[in-house]
């Protein structure tokens, strides 16, 4: 048999009532020469009755819950594609996702990562707001990451693919990141090579309970993020040292981390004014007017020392 150009990796845990739609949408790409391999993580809803309707077209694997990296390194192993491309059963693509991811990689010999912004949609499919990540980048990012502790607008799992042999060099997602596994695969593969950002939103990023998303972040949420950050930041520095590669990433080069930290604090005028500057100048965040806003509105909004956390998010 002919060794497929796309291996389509759905990763799933108990989102029975969404899965149809990921795989329907993998099933609708224009493009051909493409498996589907769904991985579920030991859902307890109505997952494997969904699932069991599917016919040789897809592939299914059902597993013990492992967390999320471990259903994406199943899933590759049971790969044969030369490009993986990433969805979580929560989401869907549009019909031109894969023929325009084929074509980046295909002007793009030394990429090892193609993305594209994904429109956030409402638990019933209904659009939440402007497509994200909203400030693209592309090139050798590696510079940048070096500089930001790793952070920069990444896409989230569903808009990522990867060339099969930037995975085999980068090896598997460490099963730590049980959830957001994009922070492994943005974190790491722009060290491996170059990164392509297409500018349509090409996908759908289903916004409930279960994800990351939240439009207001409590103290729990605030040091859950931080604990996962620095989590990230540590898996990092031990994969570049492993692989003899430059550059190593500092903690407090990241403004997302100091600034959550603030927030659980409280902050004072001289810690706001600090937070200011320090955004002003943060490598994360390339575009100008972006940087500029955010920073002043971070500032602004930090809460006072002593102060309840609940502060809104910014939709990148």
């Amino acid at each position: 048999m002919e060794r497929p150009t796309f291996s389509v990796l759905i990763n799933n845990y108990n989102y029975g009532r969404f899965v149809e739609r990921a795989i329907d949408s993998a099933l609708g790409q224009e493009a051909s020469n493409v498996e589907i391999i769904v991985v579920d993580d030991g859902s307890s809803d109505q997952s494997r009755s969904v699932l069991d309707g599917y016919d040789r077209r897809v592939a299914v694997l059902f597993q013990e819950n492992q967390g999320q990296a471990a259903a994406i390194n199943a899933a590759v192993k049971l790969s044969s594609g030369d490009i993986l491309c990433f969805l979580d059963a929560d989401d869907w693509w549009a019909p031109g996702k894969l023929s325009a991811t084929a074509a980046a990689f295909h002007s793009n010999p030394q990429a090892s990562l193609v993305y594209h912004r994904l429109q956030p949609t409402q638990t019933d499919g209904s659009p939440a707001f402007k497509p994200i990540p909203r400030t693209l980048c592309s090139g050798n990012l590696s510079p940048r990451l070096s500089k930001s502790a790793g952070w920069w607008p990444f896409p989230m799992t569903s808009a990522i693919a990867v060339r099969r042999s930037a995975w085999d060099a980068a090896g598997d997602i460490p099963e730590q990141f049980r959830m957001s596994a994009d922070a492994w695969l943005t974190g790491i593969y722009p060290f491996l090579g170059g990164v392509v950002a297409l500018s349509d939103p090409l996908g759908f990023y289903r916004i409930h309970n279960n994800n990351w998303y939240r439009p207001v972040d409590d103290a729990a949420m605030l040091r859950k993020r931080m604990a996962h950050w620095q989590a990230t930041v540590e898996a990092t520095n031990r994969f570049l040292s492993a692989h003899d590669l430059a550059g190593r990433l500092r903690l407090t080069d990241h403004y997302p981390y100091r600034v959550a930290s603030a927030r659980l604090q409280g902050a004072d005028t001289r810690t706001r004014f600090s937070l200011a500057v320090e955004g002003l100048f943060f490598a994360g965040e390339p575009n100008l007017l972006r940087r500029t806003r955010d920073a002043l509105r971070t500032a602004y909004d930090l809460p006072r020392l002593g102060q309840d956390v609940g502060v809104s998010e910014s939709a990148g």
